[in-house]
């Protein structure tokens, strides 16, 4: 038995987190900012109290703009925008990027390690390191709908399994994109790969056998499953090959449980193929009508019947 319910281990940390105030701090990054947009660094206060880190990226004009929440990903280094994504996007969109507890650039006074940051305190659920970084990413949220220049009509958050959580906890997402890698029937899933970073499941559970029913139950708390209901936003979720551990007939349950109209994209396993139905699906109810000038010059192409290489139209 859990010792709470999902409910109240969430709205705990919910609670704890609207007791620190956020305490922004905003500068002006001139080596980043470009004719069509001005790059900020942020520095907000999370649960803890711990400060972080973000880049905010606010394109040249009166808006209000559509933008694009980018929480903490499952790496060391915080990116303005993803790796392989044009610049450009930022002359269309708000982005704004977030360095949870122990990323670069927020690793004062916690150092993340990589691997290792998924089982970081995972025996005890009250003290796991993702119940910071959870909250830390529902800060970002909160801080973003504060701008003035976001059009609250349009907002994205993309990213993996801590958007979809972020989307269930505070509201203010009108679209999700994510793609399950960490808390997807975790515990039942792991034994089943050796690729990281469920492989780091495995590895701590071969250290420490007797923590087993320990860390089930912190992850009972994450699964991806228990904040479905409460996600209202048009979603799209990023599926792995047919036939691969995160496939589309493996999200089916989740799939069930959203309550917000849902799209399930198959990978295609092609940077290509399936970044560019991602820019094109988020950039339809964003208003974004030129989205070809905004994408990656090397994308900005057709494959010839024979397979060759041609340039758009």
């Amino acid at each position: 038995m859990m010792d709470q319910t999902p409910e109240a281990y969430w709205q705990e940390t919910l609670d704890a987190l609207g007791r620190c105030p956020a305490c922004p701090e905003i500068d002006v990054l001139p080596l980043r900012s470009t004719a069509f947009a001005t790059l900020y660094g942020v520095r907000l206060t999370s649960l803890g109290p711990y400060r972080l880190f973000a880049y905010l990226s606010i394109p040249t004009g009166t808006g209000p703009f559509p933008a694009i929440y980018y929480p903490p990903k499952y790496q060391s280094v915080l990116e303005i925008i993803p790796q392989g994504t044009a610049n450009l996007i930022r002359s269309r969109y708000i982005t704004f990027s977030l360095a949870g507890r122990g990323q670069r650039n927020a690793d004062t006074p916690y150092a993340a390690m990589f691997p290792g940051l998924l089982t970081e305190g995972i025996d005890r659920a009250a003290s796991y390191i993702f119940r910071g970084i959870v909250a830390d990413s529902v800060r970002g949220l909160q801080f973003l709908l504060t701008r003035r220049e976001l059009d609250a009509a349009r907002l994205v958050v993309m990213g993996n399994d801590l958007a979809f959580i972020t989307a269930a906890l505070t509201s203010g997402a009108t679209h999700v994109v994510a793609a399950a890698a960490l808390f997807y029937r975790t515990a039942e899933l792991a034994p089943r790969t050796q690729a990281y970073p469920l492989e780091e499941i495995n590895d701590y559970l071969r250290l420490f056998p007797a923590r087993a029913e320990a860390v089930r139950r912190t992850l009972a708390y994450y699964d991806l499953r228990t904040f479905a209901p409460r996600i209202t936003a048009t979603t799209l979720l990023m599926a792995g090959a047919p036939g691969t551990l995160l496939d589309a007939l493996a999200l089916r349950p989740l799939v069930t449980a959203l309550q917000g109209l849902v799209t399930v994209h198959d990978s295609e396993q092609s940077l290509y193929k399936d970044g560019l139905y991602t820019e094109q699906w988020m950039a339809a109810p964003c208003g974004i009508t030129d989205v070809q000038s905004i994408l990656p010059e090397h994308w900005r192409e057709s494959r010839d019947r024979a397979g060759h290489l041609q340039p758009s139209a």
